[in-house]
């Protein structure tokens, strides 16, 4: 009796409904009753087309979940998430390249580095060659500490330094008719 009342409800309700929404309720109805009569013997066996199909109908209606008696709710939620999770695995997944050094030698070569603030990436390249380890130059640089400051010194610097030099070297050209260099 209860049952004959809530199809009765169902049923009036039905023209209330959005159009999206019967048209999902139908095809999923439609495809349990595809999947039951595919059953062979005891439990009914999904396969991951059926999964795929209920999964995109949930995306697009969720809800479809009330229309479901051959699996529980919980259950095409649960697949939804595998999927979703699944599929940011293989988004994020290593596509190769370079393998990475060990973090011992990015630690010793950032330690060099910081403790030779002059050598560059080639001088310690050769001394981790010297000791024993074959990294590329370009795994060196990538891991070295970059300094904050210019390497030299600036121009403001050398002009104070080299001042009376500049000068002095100046007050001895001696332009000729020809542009020629008097030595």
């Amino acid at each position: 009796m209860i049952g004959l009342l809530c199809f009765v409800l169902t049923v009036l309700a039905s023209p209330f409904k959005s159009k999206l929404r019967l048209e999902a309720e139908n095809a999923v109805l439609r495809h349990q009753l595809i999947i039951l009569r595919r059953k062979l013997h005891g439990r009914v066996r999904l396969t991951n087309h059926d999964r795929w199909f209920f999964i995109q109908l949930y995306r697009w209606c969720p809800s479809i979940l009330k229309v479901f008696t051959i699996i529980r709710p919980e259950t095409l939620v649960r697949w939804h998430r595998a999927g979703f999770r699944c599929y940011w695995r293989w988004k994020s997944r290593s596509l190769g390249g370079r393998l990475q050094i060990e973090t011992d030698l990015r630690t010793l070569i950032r330690r060099m580095s910081v403790e030779n603030p002059l050598w560059g990436a080639p001088r310690i390249h050769g001394e981790l060659l010297k000791l024993g380890f074959a990294v590329a130059q370009s795994s060196i640089a990538k891991y070295m500490i970059k300094r904050r400051g210019p390497p030299s010194q600036g121009w403001r610097t050398f002009l104070r330094n080299h001042a009376p030099d500049i000068a002095a070297m100046d007050l001895f050209v001696v332009p000729t008719i020809g542009f020629d260099l008097l030595l």
